[in-house]
């Protein structure tokens, strides 16, 4: 085949086609505002934390030193399925994100091609009188092919630039998973200690009542004390044993739920019983701008922003034509053994440009759509804020108000227990009925237990605000997530 020289026109057309390459249509993305207070709502007694109080990253857990916790905690990270799940998930996105970023090199075909045909000597003849003969002929081929789509006007870019954000919302997700699981095992496992707790009052009253009983019942042998203190008394013992019975159910429900978030059968899976002695730890909520930055749920609506508003683009980019440049060559001979012979090579080059005309308004509506979704992901961004916003003050507020319980109730239970005592010395001096025993009796059981449920809501209240605050995560890790290409990735299959 002849050489062929380009001429200047068409040198002068290609250059002005490649230097379109540079423009690409469609909105550049600029994060949208959102409502942000200037401070929280708080009131005495609470107290902006030291430095020293900053949730740790990574193991925010770490800060409530339970050693049961943390042993909890890195079972869920290890083996809860729904955070395997996430994992998966975020694999596949990179995976897309890569598909997508493959797009902008060459696609390069090899193949190899070998055939004998025999053509009839009465084979049809297009108006030549010359007696054809019985061919047989041979043709062997090494063929390559090499193609290459222009992004004029940006709709590969715009699509790797939503695949590259769509990657990073899957890593926040990925990460938001993992803080609401580790809070879910947390809160859990406060949850089973206040039950303990409760748990152990019970048993300590059901031990006292026994004693109670024993004494009213020699009493009562004696001639000293009624049948009707008798049976008050042991009304109370049972009641309360009744209760202890029916809190094992809920312990046993907590626990049951624990070992599905690390990942353990039910039936195999055991807490030993421990009272509630932790004490939540001061945090520091900081500036309510910083949730902006802090929660990934946040995060991911964000960047759910920036693919919608990239799909724009796309969109957009389908107005404008497209450039495909092509070419093939190799080596062609019917005999193999002159192949590789300089006469055997073969060679083409050429481009298509297609634009489409008329589409019956399928462009418009495409780009419509584009933008309808790009309103409702900054709309559901915005929500996420305020969510956000509500949550933490929620928490905040929450904490405030049982500190004051937790310290009003402390004293309700000194109170009762003094009640007690006296209603005791007053009974074995004559001075009272029974009745008024039993019932110091079941106002310090349930003071105790009010306490005790006030303690857990307060650690389980600290959980919550530890990961409404974003569990020490940071939304800069996100410019980390990326796909760039690399050579042994370029090249493989």
């Amino acid at each position: 085949m002849p050489d062929r020289k380009l001429s200047p026109s068409l040198l002068l057309a290609a250059g002005t086609l490649l230097l379109l390459g540079g423009c690409t249509v469609g909105p550049n993305y600029q994060r949208p505002a959102a409502p942000v207070p200037a401070k929280w709502d708080v009131q005495e007694p609470w107290r902006e934390s030291a430095p020293k109080d900053a949730i740790p990253k990574g193991e925010w857990w770490s800060v409530f030193n339970d050693e049961d916790l943390n042993t909890l905690e890195k079972q869920s990270l290890d083996a809860n399925q729904t955070l395997q799940a996430a994992m998966a998930n975020y694999s596949q996105a990179r995976a897309t994100t890569a598909l997508q970023v493959a797009t902008i090199f060459p696609t390069l075909g090899v193949g190899a091609g070998a055939s004998r045909q025999r053509y009839p000597a009465n084979r049809p003849q297009q108006g030549s009188t010359v007696a054809l003969q019985t061919v047989t002929q041979n043709a062997y081929s090494l063929p390559f092919t090499v193609s290459y789509e222009a992004d004029l006007f940006g709709q590969r870019r715009r699509t790797i630039e939503a695949a590259e954000a769509a990657y990073q919302a899957s890593a926040a997700n990925l990460e938001n998973v993992r803080l609401v699981i580790t809070a879910e095992v947390a809160g859990d496992y406060f949850t089973l200690r206040q039950l303990d707790s409760e748990l152990s009052i019970l048993n300590r009253t059901v031990d006292a009542l026994r004693r109670g009983l024993e004494l009213v019942q020699s009493r009562h042998d004696g001639g000293v004390a009624s049948g009707l203190d008798v049976a008050q008394e042991e009304t109370l013992l049972q009641t309360t044993r009744t209760q202890a019975t029916l809190l094992l159910q809920q312990r046993k429900q907590t626990e049951d739920a624990i070992a599905a978030l690390v990942g353990k059968p039910a039936p195999d899976f055991h807490i030993t019983s421990k009272e509630l002695r932790a004490e939540p730890p001061a945090l520091n909520a900081g500036l309510p701008s910083d949730l902006l930055e802090r929660r990934p749920d946040i995060a991911q609506a964000e960047r759910q922003m920036a693919v919608t508003n990239a799909q724009i683009g796309v969109a957009k980019a389908a107005y404008y034509p497209s450039l495909n440049l092509f070419g093939n060559g190799g080596w062609e001979a019917g005999d193999i053994a002159k192949l590789a012979n300089v006469s055997s090579i073969f060679w083409a080059l050429g481009a298509n440009v297609a634009e489409s005309i008329f589409t019956g308004g399928a462009r418009r509506a495409q780009v419509e759509y584009a933008k309808s979704g790009y309103d409702a992901s900054v709309a559901n961004y915005r929500q996420s804020v305020l969510t956000a916003f509500q949550q933490v003050q929620d928490d905040v507020t929450g904490l405030t108000i049982l500190q004051q319980a937790r310290d009003t109730q402390q004293l309700a239970v000194d109170a009762a227990r003094r009640t007690l005592n006296l209603s005791e010395d007053r009974y074995r001096g004559g001075l009272v009925s029974y009745l008024d025993v039993v019932t110091a009796q079941q106002n310090l059981l349930n003071n105790e237990q009010e306490a005790a449920v006030i303690q857990g809501q307060r650690l389980v209240t600290s959980v919550l605000l530890v990961k409404d605050l974003g569990g020490g995560w940071d939304a800069s890790s996100l410019a980390a997530v990326q796909v760039k290409p690399k050579l042994k990735d370029i090249v493989a299959p």
